[in-house]
């Protein structure tokens, strides 16, 4: 599938935050479900140009934030359209990623973290070459939840 990826505009993220809904336990990914999150998400100054929008045949269908640090890794964080989600088009959307990543930053290692409830995008990270690295608490969405931080060490493919 051919992506692009483009600086994410303020009107794609006021639409993301606005229309996209998980269904079930999914629905902790819902932007306005943590107000600092969605703050964030909603503020141009706050995402910097680290948020991109994957399109596909003109239409926004997911999301990417990447944070570099200074030991030459490269931070994702992602989302895909709602009704995208669990139809098997999880791997070729992280692998499109993961190359984006890899050609604008250049890193050594690609992390992500994840709700450790999150099965099915675990599974998709453990099958494009993530390990657990380390689990920890995190406050979010008014609770305290339990996060898998994952790293891929990066070569000259993906």
């Amino acid at each position: 599938m051919d992506y692009s990826f483009q600086t994410m505009t303020q009107q794609q993220a006021e639409e993301i935050a606005a229309c996209w809904r998980y269904s079930g336990e999914y629905s902790f990914y819902d932007m306005d479900a943590d107000p600092e999150d969605l703050a964030e998400f909603l503020n141009p100054e706050e995402r910097n140009n680290t948020y991109f929008s994957v399109i596909q045949n003109g239409e926004v269908i997911g999301f990417y934030s990447f944070t570099q640090t200074a030991d030459d890794t490269v931070d994702i964080g992602l989302g895909m359209k709602p009704d995208l989600t669990g139809n098997g088009r999880g791997s070729e959307f992280l692998k499109a990623g993961m190359e984006f990543a890899t050609t604008t930053y250049n890193p050594r290692k690609i992390t992500l973290s994840v709700a450790a409830f999150n099965k099915r995008a675990i599974k998709v990270y453990e099958k494009m070459g993530f390990k657990e690295t380390e689990r920890f608490q995190q406050a979010t969405n008014g609770s305290v939840y339990e996060f898998l931080k994952m790293v891929h060490r990066c070569s000259n493919t993906i």
